[in-house]
Formats: structure tokens, C-alpha cells, sequence
């Protein structure tokens, strides 16, 4: 029997109604589960009369609180569920709430949305609402009320995959262990034990490949549905609601320049790691190993030691980060250590009425683990520098700038690993940053590309999986795979974006370049970049994709003429590394 999932922090500390944004329009006292409480609220919005320009503010800021405080009711379940997968009472609520709100908020959010623009006075609100009329006419155009069950039928099969995931375990010297807790061992010296541990990793995985298999099946249709009801095609109607400023042909652009730019020097990094190692060839269980044959960097080993030495780099780096994380540390806004039960994965989540950032991820003590929490860490800065924004769509950027924060804040803060290793310990964790730059580029490539294929053409599982196999030998690492074919066939199921977030996954390419022009400009003046980072942070959603970037100091551009010269300063520093 399964013990109750006990409160976390955050729900003691991160008390509603905020008492810096107090509630003026929902009640202080309010049931956000029950859809006959809140009702009442939603039907005044509808049929308030805005005789004047005033009237019209008053009702957006209305609207904007009972939009927060539900948004904040529904990430609550939703952190809840993915932090205990198996508690059926946590379950129930995340349903429910799926099931029961998220249907009922639907065709009430189009009729304000129409009754937003439909008002004469709408063209002379300030400018800082433009980016959101621009949001809520593409919300016009592509509702309709007949995707409502369908995209209800969609999160729960979401939520099948986090129970599905979150459930894999291995047996392990006598213990159980999730397929993250056994992740380390795939970094030790010993080529044995690191491929016994990488078999039964891929074996508890290939144990779902049926289930999940069928799982996107059933999401597929449901997508391609979804889009044929607005008369659209799935590739289409993704780029018009994720609000892209670039078209697929840029997307295509992005993976010819890395195939040309970045898989060689990712290749090329391989052949060496193979020749230190003294290997024929390398396999699957060769590729996180040190190669000279030291043990795995080990900077932690409790969360408590992890969230300590990364506040002591936000000191070093900058006082007014290290006082935005303290709100995170203090108010017990993360969830860091990996457990049995708890869905895979890392995040950041908006608590949207009491404008806090929560941090999930699953930590086992690995170098990557202090990279995690510095990047989710970069999240939570975007969110809280932008929180004082009166309208919510303005707190949040467009999510290739968002994930610009995170990344740019990897390569900042890596230049205080001393608060972890030894100096050489240091070097040789940048190094491995610098190598995990040569490897989500092209990865980024492969399930970018192989999203475009699967939405624009109808095939059948094994035509996906041949389609998968070939991008696979057009980015993928030089490794022999003979005896290993089917684990490879199957190698996308642990990518998660895919079956939950179709098509979200060509923003970390994007962001990639942002995050390594903010680096490349630290190099020359950190303070500058430090302080132009900070600024495109604040502008929250108010300006677009291109101006964002120029904010922070950087251009928005796919090309190879951009990702060349950034990969060649990222390759220096790794020669250097060495």
C-alpha cells in the first residue's frame, strides 16, 4: 500500500491570496476546484457592461486576477501529481481538474477574448498590451469549441506517460532503482559495469515500448484533429498558437547549419574520447565515461549541499540573483531529489497568483544535477523579474527567450564551479558542458526534424522508426550500435517534449545561440552581459523574439553564419579545458 504524498514545502509557505497581490475581484476564501464557485465570476466578467476606456482597464485587471488564481489552483495539482505519480488521491485532483475546469474555462476564454476586441476602446490601450491582443486575435481564429474534449482526451494521455515513466525501475544490486538513480553508474571507469547498467536501463524502457508507441498513436490523431477542425494542418496550427516569429523553412535552415557546422565537432570530440579510451569502437555505455579513467565528478551528495554551493555562485555572480534564489530557498519553492514515484524529468513551474517560480527536478549527485538547478534557476529569474507585470501574458516571454534565462545562466554560473570541485575538477566539468553543447545541437536537430516528418506524412510505426534510424545516422554520434538495433529504434521515447509538447523542442536550438552570445560577450566584459541579460529578462512578454535577443545583446538568427562562429568559441574553450 502507498503511503500519503507528504505536503511539500511550497504549500505551507506559498500562502493565497498573496499579500503582495492581494485579491480585489475573487473571493478571499474560495473553493478553485469546485467549477460552481467560481462560475459566478466568470458569468459577471461576460456580462459587465464597459460603458468607457476606464471600465475596460478595471475589467481587464478583474479578469486577470481570476485568471491568475486559477492558473495557480491548476499548476498546484499539476507539481502535486508529477512529484507523486502513484498517490491516486493526487491523481484524482489533477483529473478532476482536467476533466472538470479546464472544459468549462474554454469557450468562456473565447467569449472574453472576443469581447476584448470587439470593444472600441481596445486599439488605445497601452503598447505594453500589444504582444497580447496580437496572442488573444490568434486565440479567435483557432478556437473551437469542438477541440474542447479532445484536448481534455490529450492531457490525460500526458498524464498516462508521466504514470507510465515515472513507474520504470530496475532492479539493482538488491535495491530498486529508477532508471535517473542509475544513471551514474553509466559515468564510472569500469566499461563493465557501465554496460550492464546501460542494458538495464534500455531493457526496463523497451519493457514500454509498446504502450507508448500506442499512446502517440492515439495522440496523433487526436492532434491532426484538432488542427482539420480549424482547417489547418497540424504543423500550421502549432506554429500560429506558439505565437513563432520564424516559419518551418528557418527550422530546416537550423538543421542543415548544424549538420554542417556542429555534427562534425561533435564527431570529431567522439573519435577522441575513443582514442584516450583505447576502445575500437565506442558503444552506447561509452559516451559519459571520463577518458582518461577518473571516477565520475561528484559535487554533492545531498540536495541540501546542492542548493547551498549554487547559492554561493549566484553570491559571486551577482547579489541580486543570489536574493531572487533566496526566495526560492527560503520558501521551500523546489523539489529536487529523485525518487521512486516521482515523474522523470526537470521543470519550472509559475504559481501565478502569488507570482512565485517553483523548481522540479530529479538530482542523484551528478555534475549535470548542479547544471539543472542552474539553469531551472534561470527560469525562476526570468519569472521574478518580470512578476510586477500587471498582466499575466506580459510575466511570461516567448519560450525560445525563456529557455535563453536558463541556458545563459549554465554558462554563467559554470565560471564559480570552484564552489564544488578542486581547480581541475572545474576545468574538467566546463569541458563537459562544453560537450553537451556539441550534443543537444544536434539532438535538437534530430527530434525537430523528426516531428516535421511525422506531422507532414502519414505513416505507419515502422516507417517512423526507419525515418528515425536515418536521422539517427544524419546527426547522430559515431557509436557502434550492432546488436543494440532495437533499443536505438525506440531511442525517442525517453524525449518526453515529443509526447506531451508537439514541436516544443526547436526553442533549446534557438535558445542555445542566445545563451551562447550572452557567454561569448561575458568572456570579453561579464559585467555588461550580466546587466543586459538582466534587462531582457524584465521585458517579460512584452516585446518579440528579435528584440529580446538585441535586449540581451544578441541576434536572433538560424543560420550558419551565426551557429558557426559560436560553436568554434565553444570548441576553444573545451581544447582548453583539457
Amino acid at each position: 500500500m502507498i503511503a500519503p504524498a507528504p505536503k511539500l514545502a511550497w504549500q505551507q509557505t506559498a500562502k493565497r491570496p498573496s499579500t503582495l497581490y492581494p485579491r480585489r475581484f475573487v473571493p478571499q476564501e474560495i473553493d478553485l476546484g469546485d467549477w460552481d464557485a467560481q462560475k459566478p465570476l466568470w458569468d459577471e466578467l461576460q456580462k459587465r457592461p464597459l460603458p468607457d476606456a476606464h471600465a475596460l482597464k478595471q475589467w481587464i485587471a478583474d479578469w486577470s486576477e481570476i485568471s491568475d488564481a486559477v492558473g495557480e489552483e491548476s499548476a498546484r495539482r499539476y507539481i502535486e501529481m508529477t512529484c507523486y505519480t502513484q498517490d491516486k488521491t493526487i491523481e484524482a485532483a489533477y483529473l478532476h481538474f482536467v476533466e472538470k475546469i479546464d472544459p468549462e474555462l474554454a469557450p468562456i476564454g473565447d467569449a472574453l477574448n472576443r469581447k476584448l476586441i470587439a470593444h472600441p476602446d481596445t486599439v488605445h490601450l497601452p503598447e505594453d498590451h500589444a504582444k497580447w491582443i496580437t496572442a488573444v486575435k490568434s486565440g479567435i481564429e483557432l478556437y473551437r469549441e469542438e477541440n474542447i474534449p479532445l484536448y481534455t482526451e490529450l492531457t490525460k494521455l500526458s498524464n498516462e506517460y508521466q504514470k507510465i515513466t515515472g513507474s520504470q525501475t530496475v532492479e539493482w544490486e538488491g535495491e530498486t532503482k529508477t532508471l535517473s538513480q542509475l544513471s551514474p553508474i553509466l559515468q564510472e571507469p569500469d566499461r563493465e559495469k557501465r554496460e550492464k547498467a546501460w542494458r538495464a536501463i534500455a531493457a526496463r524502457r523497451l519493457q514500454d515500448r509498446d504502450a507508448l508507441d500506442a499512446l502517440y498513436d492515439q495522440m496523433l490523431v487526436l492532434r491532426k484533429k484538432v488542427a482539420a477542425n480549424v482547417g489547418l494542418e497540424f504543423v500550421d496550427y502549432t506554429f500560429q498558437n506558439n505565437l513563432r516569429d520564424y516559419t518551418p523553412k528557418e527550422c530546416f535552415d537550423f538543421h542543415a547549419a548544424v549538420e554542417k557546422a556542429v555534427v562534425p565537432v561533435y564527431r570529431e570530440a567522439l573519435e577522441g574520447h575513443r582514442r584516450a579510451l583505447g576502445l575500437e569502437t565506442l558503444r552506447p555505455w561509452d559516451l559519459n565515461c571520463d577518458s582518461h579513467g577518473r571516477v565520475p565528478l561528484k559535487p554533492f551528495k545531498t540536495s541540501e549541499e546542492l542548493v547551498a554551493g549554487v547559492d554561493t555562485i549566484f553570491a559571486k555572480l551577482d547579489p541580486e540573483l543570489r536574493e531572487l534564489f533566496s526566495v526560492l530557498r527560503d520558501g521551500g519553492l523546489m523539489d529536487l531529489e529523485n525518487r521512486v514515484g516521482k515523474a522523470p524529468g526537470g521543470y519550472q513551474s509559475s504559481l501565478t497568483e502569488t507570482r512565485l517560480p517553483f523548481i522540479f527536478m530529479n538530482s542523484v549527485g551528478l555534475n549535470q544535477d548542479v547544471f539543472t538547478l542552474l539553469h531551472e534557476a534561470g527560469h525562476a529569474f526570468h519569472y521574478l523579474l518580470a512578476r510586477d507585470e500587471a498582466l499575466p501574458f506580459n510575466r511570461h516571454a516567448v519560450m525560445e527567450f525563456c529557455e535563453v534565462a536558463s541556458m545563459s545562466m549554465e554558462r554563467l554560473g559554470a565560471k564559480h564551479l570552484e564552489i564544488f570541485y578542486g581547480r581541475e575538477e572545474a576545468r574538467r566539468a566546463i569541458r563537459a558542458e562544453d560537450e553537451e553543447v556539441f550534443r543537444i545541437l544536434p539532438w535538437v536537430a534530430t527530434i525537430d526534424a523528426f516531428q516535421h516528418w511525422i506531422y507532414t506524412h502519414d505513416h505507419t510505426p515502422a516507417q517512423r522508426t526507419q525515418f528515425w534510424l536515418d536521422l539517427d545516422a544524419r546527426f547522430g554520434p559515431n557509436i557502434d550500435w550492432s546488436g543494440l538495433e532495437e533499443y536505438r529504434a525506440h531511442a525517442w521515447h525517453r524525449q518526453l517534449h515529443i509526447f506531451e509538447y508537439p514541436f516544443y523542442y526547436i526553442e533549446y536550438g534557438i535558445a542555445q545561440l542566445g545563451a551562447l552570445q550572452v557567454w561569448k560577450r561575458s568572456l570579453d566584459n561579464p559585467t555588461e552581459a550580466l546587466s543586459l541579460y538582466k534587462l531582457a529578462l524584465s521585458l517579460g512578454g512584452t516585446r518579440g523574439l528579435a528584440e529580446l535577443f538585441a535586449a540581451a545583446g544578441g541576434k536572433f538568427d538560424m543560420t550558419e553564419a551565426t551557429i558557426r562562429p559560436l560553436i568554434e568559441a565553444v570548441r576553444a574553450e573545451w581544447a582548453a579545458a583539457v
